[in-house]
């Protein structure tokens, strides 16, 4: 029998360097205040590395890990694939499969919906799902707008098989929408944008932010319309599927891309009344990481309650979306 996908455990780690943001406009917008940020030299690969080893550390057995998804739009090489040299770097054992994905915002809800694929056909018992990202490497110094925004971070988390009929890890929905792919892109660094030059071609916009080929753009507004418009769907989707009301769910934790669109979507949502998550404060919006970050900082703030309905919604980047439903009643 093959079980049911539960998450057991889950880290995070945030690098040592922060960035304060000083402009009160921003702050009190974005209502972010610090920013974790990778050092020069260092990776999102060795930033996940660390986060596994903390997992590791606290009981979770390398020996037993038959699958390592990696997700992240940061990775050390275009080939061979990170998690490979992941899979090396943390000696877990060669009878595992390892694969990247990549994924932004939504790409914890997909990084879930991979293992209990692998976990409830049977091809695995123990999944290890890691995300990192590296965003401020991909930001203008003196692009003060998105730069405000972006933190780096990594989480490591164990999903694993448990026996009996009820579900863990439930209820997804999903969604794409290519035609916003230009309103949140790195221009250069693929094949697509091979033969530019990634250092060339520096533009100010209006406010004298500055960007080069193969720095981040974002179209703040329209990544703001795009979540406005398929997040509460996605609720509701989520609701539907599990035949569930919103007073069912002991928990709503969104992508925590920043305060003032957390505010407004759970307006938006019908959630006012509702247990929501919202904290960007200490880290930002630190892309896959910033779920798994969530979960961890709710079961120290929720300490003994047992939190059988949490729904979680990603969007962004892609543009991408996706939502489902955890019961986190296992997880230590």
């Amino acid at each position: 029998m093959a079980g049911k996908a539960y998450i057991k455990k889950i880290s995070y780690i945030l690098p040592a360097a922060v960035e304060e943001n000083t402009d009160r406009r921003l702050r009190r917008k974005t209502g972010i205040i610090h920013r974790h940020i990778c050092p020069e030299g260092k990776t999102a690969a060795d930033m996940a590395q660390e986060a596994a080893e903390q997992l590791f550390a606290s009981g979770a057995d390398r020996e037993s890990i038959d699958f390592l998804l990696f997700c992240t739009q940061s990775p050390d090489y275009p080939l061979p694939t990170t998690a490979c040299l992941l899979q090396h770097k943390l000696r877990i054992p060669q009878r595992a499969g390892a694969l990247d994905f990549n994924l932004g915002c939504s790409g914890f809800i997909y990084g879930l919906g991979l293992a209990k694929g692998l976990i409830e056909t049977g091809q695995a018992r123990n999944v290890l799902l890691l995300t990192a990202e590296t965003y401020s490497k991909y930001i203008h110094p003196e692009d003060h707008a998105t730069r405000s925004v972006f933190g780096d971070a990594a989480t490591a988390t164990l999903i694993e098989a448990a026996e009996g009929t009820k579900e863990g890890i439930h209820s997804f929905v999903y969604g794409t929408d290519g035609s916003g792919a230009d309103q949140l892109i790195v221009p250069t660094g693929g094949m697509r944008g091979h033969t530019q030059n990634m250092n060339g071609n520096e533009a100010v916009d209006e406010y004298g932010h500055k960007k080069k080929n193969a720095n981040l753009y974002m179209n703040g507004a329209a990544i703001m319309e795009f979540a406005l418009r398929v997040v509460p769907e996605a609720v509701e989707q989520v609701l539907e599927k599990a035949k569930l009301s919103r007073e069912d769910i002991g928990y709503y934790v969104f992508h925590q891309a920043n305060h003032f669109m957390l505010d407004y979507l759970r307006e938006k949502s019908n959630l006012t009344e509702c247990p929501y998550w919202d904290d960007v404060s200490e880290y930002g919006n630190t892309v896959s990481n910033s779920i798994p970050i969530a979960l961890t900082d709710l079961l120290r703030k929720e300490h003994g309650k047992r939190l059988e309905n949490v729904m979680l919604i990603g969007f962004g980047v892609g543009l991408s979306w996706g939502g489902c439903l955890v019961d986190l009643s296992r997880t230590v």
